[in-house]
């Protein structure tokens, strides 16, 4: 399992798109993704449990994956999470 704390650079609060995209870039992993937002854990596939957090730029999170998969899913959601313009 890799964990890491990521500061989110997503576009006005997390609105729908950006969130929905996240979904999507973490759903391409076999890997069990999950991010953390203070005392909230939410499954990173699910788009309901994602727009849930309501996460807004600046703000930090802990992201962790797990399974065979883990290091490719964790780069890949570093990278939008970090530079997200959508």
């Amino acid at each position: 399992m890799v964990s890491k704390t990521i500061k989110v650079n997503l576009v006005a609060d997390a609105e729908a798109r950006p969130v929905a995209v996240l979904v999507q870039v973490a759903s391409q992993f076999d890997s069990s993704i999950y991010v953390e937002c203070g005392d909230k854990k939410v499954n990173a596939k699910s788009i309901m449990g994602m727009m849930a957090l309501g996460l807004d730029t600046g703000e930090e999170v802990v992201v962790s994956a797990e399974g065979e998969d883990e290091s490719n899913a964790m780069a890949d959601i570093e990278k939008f999470l970090s530079a997200a313009k959508a």
